[in-house]
């Protein structure tokens, strides 16, 4: 079991709430790292985290809709595909051994992290054409940029890739507990084309309803346990509210290049930990 007190618990929570936040991937990144560390096993680090998920996901989603930032069309679109994934990804963790769940978790941050650093540099700007299936769903938005001053406008496109897409994030989520925001912000920055930041926190919505779907296969398995649950969704509310203040002022170059940081730091890290058993 956990060998630190409430107070360094709650640290680390709020700490993963922030970098939950400002990232769009939930906050799980760091906690189910951080709690294998702290000698809890890896799928009962997995189940407390994803329970923190539905946190971070309250805590910051709930002010992004209020910043009109988040696009709630597409993500009540996606997250049908996202909680089937989920339920899925959870059972297989739950029939899974443990060090094939740490390369996993490494191997998966690490992918994601060299997709996204050959998309440095480059400025987002909006697609001339949006194709028919995305139009009819009215994949579409604006939200006021305070670090630009000037008012975003933009719509989605490929809604058709990113249904399937986001099943595999889902599944990912609830193999790993990690809200998966990583791959959700990847499938809505890269593959329907909408603005950082719309990517990000579209993601935040979108983790909760996942989360929740992964956390009922764990809960009913009985691998939550409710002493360490409580800490964890205190903190991580408590630092997704303060990562929401920080993200509105930022740039989206500043926004990417810190998602990028922590997937490069935690992916290495999980991976070498996995190879050593």
């Amino acid at each position: 079991m956990p060998t630190l007190g409430m107070p360094e618990m709650l640290g680390l929570s709020i700490a993963a709430g922030f970098v939950g936040a400002m990232s769009g991937m939930g906050g799980g990144v760091v906690l189910v790292p951080a709690l294998t560390l702290m000698g809890l096993d890896i799928k009962h680090a997995i189940a407390i985290s994803i329970v923190s998920v539905i946190a971070t996901s309250s805590g910051s989603a709930s002010a992004y809709v209020r910043d009109r930032i988040t696009n709630l069309k597409v993500g009540m679109f996606l997250e049908v595909f996202t909680i089937l994934g989920a339920v899925v990804g959870a059972a297989v963790t739950l029939a899974c051994s443990e060090r094939p769940l740490f390369i996993a978790f490494g191997g998966i941050l690490l992918a994601i992290w060299l997709t996204m650093v050959f998309q440095v540099g480059k400025q987002w700007h909006p697609m001339a054409y949006q194709d028919r299936f995305s139009k009819w769903l009215e994949l579409r938005g604006s939200y006021h940029d305070e670090a630009q001053k000037e008012t975003i406008h933009y719509h989605g496109v490929r809604a058709y890739f990113g249904g399937p897409f986001m099943f595999c994030a889902g599944f990912i989520a609830g193999l790993l507990g990690i809200g998966a925001g990583a791959l959700k912000v990847l499938v809505l920055d890269l593959g329907m084309h909408l603005p950082p930041k719309v990517s990000t926190t579209t993601s935040n919505l979108i983790i909760g309803v996942t989360a929740l779907a992964g956390t009922s296969v764990y809960l009913a398995n009985g691998f939550i346990d409710p002493g360490l649950a409580a800490p964890v969704i205190l903190g991580v509310v408590v630092g997704a509210f303060i990562g929401t203040r920080v993200l509105v002022k930022l740039s989206n170059s500043a926004v990417r290049n810190f998602f990028l940081v922590v997937l490069l730091i935690l992916g290495a890290e999980m991976i070498i930990r996995g190879i050593r058993g």
